[in-house]
């Protein structure tokens, strides 16, 4: 709400004030009945037109529309008044900031002067020009006229400022608005995106094991009854793993295998696990002991290495894999370095695993690199701030 708009009732009470005093006045001044009668009536007219139209031309301000029918209804109300009563002429208090609020600066601004005029025009109609009461009424007229637009045009800036600060405030307000529904869909996208990252790099993968391992129990069911017992062992814990991610993911904490362990327990865990699932060599090395690291150090680190072994296991067809963890200059270094088929890292690819990666390492202000070339093997490094 605008101020003017808040503060509208003090204006009222002028206005009541102003009603009041100036009935009372024509009522107690020297004249004959009929002119006090016809200036009341007047008077109660400018009164009965002004709750009944202007309060709400006032309110809404509405510019377009100009309310000349109003605006001249009181001006002749006016009229009446005055050379009925040259006493009514305070009423001028009550109507010369109607004129303002109603009209524009220019129009309310002649018919303000006209108003003011009013008074010593009725004077000399009753008088002539020879009366004495015209020394002081004309001068007293001219400083009436110079307060009146200066403050009729004091008043218009203010409600028009008025208007601009809420025009302005509702601007801010929808500016804020569309930022919030731009931050919550931003929000969405980035936890969509995390969610995505979160789902390739511990269920689909999990998913992709047990896969891989039903595939090859049911190859060893009938010759080699020992392995396909072990294997099922071991698609049972990755379902298990599996569940516990989610378990951690839909509660949006980090890693379950951070949980309970260190960094270099979960790393020696995967690459058991690669041996396990693939019977790829595997070896790790870390150069320890390690200082404590962030923990969204640790889960990129993690992650990455889950990615790294994921991809070999899925596309390297590797013989031997090594994993190496150091932390030099206040950096955390991982490798991980394979035997395989290798490939051509400037060549598309529709894989989520190696962007993936290059997005969590970007959020905590690390580097991803991948070395490798057609027949060569490949070799991954993961650097973030330790």
């Amino acid at each position: 709400m605008n101020a003017w708009e808040r503060f509208f009732w003090l204006g009222e009470v002028l206005f009541a004030i102003a009603f009041a005093a100036t009935v009372a006045l024509v009522l107690v001044e020297d004249g004959t009945t009929t002119d006090k009668t016809v200036a009341v009536l007047c008077i109660a007219g400018l009164g009965v037109t002004y709750l009944g139209q202007g309060r709400r031309l006032i309110k809404n301000r509405d510019r377009e529309g100009t309310p000349w029918l109003f605006t001249g209804i009181m001006m002749l109300l006016v009229t009446g008044a005055v050379f009925a009563s040259t006493t009514s002429s305070f009423i001028l208090f009550l109507v010369c900031p109607v004129l303002y609020m109603t009209l524009t600066t220019k129009p309310a601004s002649i018919l303000t002067t006209i108003a003011v005029l009013l008074g010593p025009v009725a004077s000399i109609a009753r008088g002539g020009l020879d009366q004495p009461a015209l020394r002081i009424l004309v001068p007293m007229t001219a400083i009436l006229i110079i307060f009146s637009l200066l403050a009729g045009r004091y008043t218009s800036e203010i409600i028009d400022q008025s208007k601009g600060r809420a025009a302005l405030i509702e601007q801010l307000e929808a500016s804020q608005a569309e930022v919030s529904r731009l931050s919550r869909e931003a929000g969405t996208a980035a936890e969509r995106e995390r969610m995505a990252r979160e789902i390739h790099d511990t269920l689909a993968q999990g998913f992709t094991s047990i896969v891989t391992l039903t595939q090859a129990i049911e190859s060893e069911m009938d010759t080699d009854p020992k392995a396909a017992r072990r294997h099922l062992e071991l698609a049972a814990r990755t379902a298990r793993e599996n569940l516990t991610e989610a378990r951690a993911m839909v509660a949006a904490q980090g890693p379950s295998a951070l949980a309970s362990d260190s960094l270099e327990d979960a790393l020696r865990r995967q690459v058991e696990r690669l041996t396990e699932e693939a019977g790829i060599e595997t070896s790790i090395e870390i150069d320890g002991p390690l200082p404590a690291l962030p923990m969204a150090a640790e889960v990129v680190l993690l992650r990455g290495a889950q990615e790294a072994l994921s991809n070999i296991r899925k596309h390297s067809r590797a013989t031997r894999v090594s994993l190496r963890l150091s932390v030099v200059d206040g950096r955390a270094r991982l490798g991980v370095t394979d035997d395989g088929a290798g490939f051509d890292p400037g060549a598309p690819t529709g894989g989520f695993g190696l962007a993936g990666m290059r997005a969590r390492a970007d959020q905590v202000g690390g580097i991803v690199t991948c070395t490798s070339e057609p027949g060569a093997g490949t070799t991954l490094e993961l650097e973030v701030p330790a």
